[in-house]
C-alpha cells in the first residue's frame, strides 16, 4: 500500500499532538480539510495495511507512579514472528521495534511497579524461551521523536 499526501498529512499532523475537546477528530478533519467520517476511514485503513500499529497516547509511567524499562532480545529470524507475537500479547508492552542487529527486538515495559517490570520480563522468557535483557532508566532525555510521513 503507498501513502498519498492526505494521507501523510494526517500522519504528520497526529505526531504533533491531539486536541483535548468533545470532538477531537472532528477538529483535526476540519484542519485537514477532511470530514470526520473520512479521517475515521484513514485512520481506520492505515491501521488495517499495517501502516500504523496503534493510535494513542504515551503515557509516562515513571511520573504516574508506576515504572517502565527499556528491553531487547535476540531473536533468530526463524522464530521472529511467533516472539513478535507473544510480546506483543502483554498489555505491559508500550511499543516494539525490529533492528538489524544481533539484539533484533527492542521494548518498553510500562507497569504499575518496579517489581512487576521484572515479573513480566520473567514471563516473556519463560514464554519464548528467550532471554529478556533490561535497561532500565538512568538519565531522562527529551528528543521530540517524529518521523516525517
Amino acid at each position: 500500500m503507498t501513502l498519498d499526501a492526505t494521507d501523510r498529512a494526517i500522519l504528520n499532523r497526529l505526531q504533533e499532538g491531539f486536541p483535548i475537546t468533545p470532538e477531537p477528530f472532528r477538529v483535526v478533519a476540519q484542519e485537514l480539510g477532511l470530514n470526520e467520517a473520512s479521517l475515521l476511514a484513514r485512520l481506520e485503513r492505515l491501521k488495517a495495511d499495517r501502516i500504523i500499529t496503534r493510535f494513542g497516547p504515551f503515557y509516562d509511567a515513571e511520573a504516574m507512579g508506576g515504572a517502565f524499562c527499556l528491553c531487547a532480545m535476540a531473536v533468530p529470524d526463524a522464530d521472529f514472528e511467533c516472539a513478535l507475537t507473544k510480546v506483543n500479547a502483554r498489555p505491559e508492552v508500550a511499543h516494539n521495534y525490529q533492528r538489524d542487529h544481533r539484539l533484533n527486538m527492542w521494548f518498553v515495559l510500562a507497569t504499575e511497579t518496579e517489581a512487576e517490570i521484572e515479573d513480566v520480563a520473567m514471563s516473556i522468557e519463560r514464554e519464548t524461551g528467550l532471554r529478556v535483557l533490561r535497561f532500565p532508566k538512568r538519565r531522562e532525555f527529551f528528543i521530540g521523536f517524529r518521523i516525517a510521513a
